[in-house]
C-alpha cells in the first residue's frame, strides 16, 4: 500500500523519496512530514494521469484525498480539462440544458440497452461538474440511472457546502435532464 504525506506549508518544496514526501524546504529550515493519508493536488494530479474518463468511485478516493477545497476546485477544473470537447454539431439547442447559468450541453446517445453521455460547458468549474456527472451515470441502463442519486453523491463529496447556489441549481438542472433522458428511454 503507498504511503501518502501531507505537504506541511504551502510554498514549500516537497523532498521526496519515490513516492512518500519525506520533508518540506521551506526556505532555511526543512520541516519533517508526519505520514497521513492525505496528499497534495498537485501530487494528487501527477498519480492520475492514465484517464481521461474517471468512474465515480476513482473521484470520491481522489476526493478523500485532498483536505484543502482549494485544491479540490482545482481538482473539479481538471476534470473539466480533460472531458472531450464535444463537437460542434453537438452543441444544439436540444442539447442545452436549462437553468444553468453557464451554456451546458448534454447529448445522449443510446447504445443497446445502455445510455452514453457526452457533455461540455463554457465555465470550468461546469466543466468538471459534467464530468462528475459522466463520471456517475456513463454506460449504464436508464433503470441505473434512476436508481442512483447524483444529489446525494453531489453532498457526500462536499460540493453542495461550497459552490454557489447558481452552480449547485445547475447541477441539479443536469441531473433531471439525464434522470429525464432515461425516462424517456425506458418508455420507448
Amino acid at each position: 500500500m503507498r504511503q501518502y504525506v501531507r505537504e506541511v506549508r504551502r510554498g514549500c518544496q516537497p523532498v521526496e523519496s519515490g513516492e512518500v514526501i519525506l520533508a518540506a524546504n521551506c526556505g532555511s529550515r526543512l520541516l519533517l512530514a508526519v505520514p497521513t493519508r492525505y496528499v497534495s493536488y498537485e501530487r494528487l494530479k501527477q498519480q492520475r494521469t492514465a484517464s481521461n474518463q474517471m468512474d465515480i468511485a476513482e473521484i470520491r478516493d481522489d476526493f478523500s484525498f485532498l483536505d484543502d477545497w482549494e485544491d479540490k476546485y482545482r481538482y473539479v477544473i481538471e476534470l473539466g480539462k480533460k472531458l472531450p470537447d464535444l463537437p460542434d454539431a453537438e452543441r444544439t439547442e436540444r442539447n442545452k440544458v436549462r437553468g444553468c447559468v453557464s451554456q451546458v450541453w448534454l447529448a445522449t446517445r443510446q447504445n443497446g440497452d445502455r445510455l452514453h453521455f457526452e457533455g461540455d460547458s463554457d465555465a470550468l468549474i461546469v466543466r468538471g461538474l459534467v464530468a462528475i456527472l459522466l463520471a456517475i451515470y456513463q454506460d449504464r441502463t436508464p433503470k441505473e440511472i434512476l436508481a442512483t442519486d447524483a444529489r446525494e453523491i453531489f453532498g457526500d463529496l462536499g460540493l453542495k457546502d461550497h459552490l454557489t447556489p447558481q452552480r449547485s441549481n445547475g447541477f441539479v438542472s443536469m441531473v433531471d435532464r439525464i434522470q429525464s433522458d432515461a425516462k424517456a428511454a425506458l418508455a420507448a
